[in-house]
C-alpha cells in the first residue's frame, strides 16, 4: 500500500494555543504533540535560515518512528541564487538535513513568481542534486510561482529525475494537475482568501477522490495544508485524511 502524508505547513505557531495546543503546553512539547496526531510536517523555517544540525536531531528526537518531515529548500538556493552557483549551499543545507535520517521525506523547492521557465538552469539543478548523497535519498518537488514553467519540456525533467511538480491550490499562483513522479506532492495555500480561508467538506472530498485515485496508482502521496489562520491547517487537514480513508474503502 503507497504511503499517505497529510499534515500542516509548520506546526510552532503562537496563535494555534487554545485551537491546537493546550493552553498550558510548553512550546517545546508542541512537535510531540503534533506528531501524535499526524504523521508529516512541512517545515518552513528552513526556507528562511539553515538549522543547525543539532536542531534536525532534537526534531527526530521528538517524533515517532514513521514520521516523515518535508523541508522546504532554502531561500538562497531558490530566491537569492535562483538555483545558480548553489553547490556550497546544496552541500550545507543537506550536510544539516541529514541528521533527520529515515524521516528525512521530500525537499520542496519553491521557485519566485518572477523567475521564468528556463529549462538548462532546471536542469542543471537536478543533476547537482544527483551528485549529494542525502539528497539522493531524498525526494524533490518543485513549486514554480510563474506560467512559463508550466510547459511539456519542464515535465519532461522532472519525470527524468523522479521529481514532482507540486501541485499548488491557491487563488494567487498558477498550478497544473500534472504527475511527473512516483509520488504526488499538495499544497493548500487556501482556495479563496491566501493562507486564511478554509476548505469546504466538498473542496476536500473533491481531493480525496484524486487522491484515491493516485493512490490506487501506486503513488505515495504528500499533502499539506498552509491556510493555518485559526487553525484551520489543522482542522482541514485531519477532515482530509478521514476523506481519503472513506474513499479508499
Amino acid at each position: 500500500m503507497p504511503g499517505i502524508y497529510i499534515g500542516t505547513s509548520g506546526y510552532n505557531y503562537p496563535h494555534w494555543r487554545g485551537c491546537f495546543y493546550p493552553a498550558g503546553l510548553s512550546s517545546r512539547r508542541w512537535l510531540a504533540h503534533y506528531a501524535a496526531r499526524f504523521n508529516t510536517v512541512e517545515l518552513n523555517v528552513t526556507f528562511y535560515r539553515l538549522p543547525e544540525a543539532k536542531n534536525f536531531a532534537a526534531w527526530y528526537a521528538r517524533t515517532p518512528a514513521g514520521f516523515v518531515f518535508a523541508l522546504k529548500g532554502s531561500r538562497l538556493v531558490t530566491h537569492l541564487k535562483r538555483l545558480e552557483n548553489v553547490d556550497e549551499a546544496v552541500t550545507d543545507f543537506f550536510a544539516a538535513a541529514g541528521e533527520l535520517k529515515e524521516k528525512f521525506g521530500v525537499v520542496l523547492w519553491q521557485l519566485p513568481p518572477g523567475l521564468r521557465a528556463d529549462a538548462l538552469r532546471l536542469k542543471a539543478f537536478c543533476k547537482l542534486l544527483g551528485t549529494n548523497a542525502v539528497a539522493r535519498h531524498a525526494r524533490h518537488a518543485f513549486e514554480f510561482r510563474h506560467a512559463s514553467w508550466f510547459v511539456p519540456e519542464v515535465y519532461a525533467i522532472l519525470r527524468a529525475h523522479n521529481f514532482a511538480l507540486c501541485i499548488a491550490d491557491a487563488p494567487r499562483w498558477p498550478s497544473a494537475e500534472e504527475v511527473t513522479a512516483d509520488f504526488v506532492y499538495l499544497r493548500f495555500h487556501g482556495g479563496r482568501k491566501l493562507y486564511a480561508s478554509r476548505y469546504t467538506p466538498e473542496e476536500l472530498a473533491s481531493w480525496a477522490h484524486k487522491i484515491a485515485a493516485w493512490l490506487r496508482e501506486g503513488r505515495d502521496i504528500y499533502a499539506y495544508f498552509n491556510n493555518d489562520a485559526e487553525g484551520h491547517a489543522v482542522a482541514n487537514a485531519e477532515e482530509l485524511r478521514a476523506l481519503v480513508e472513506s474513499a479508499m474503502t
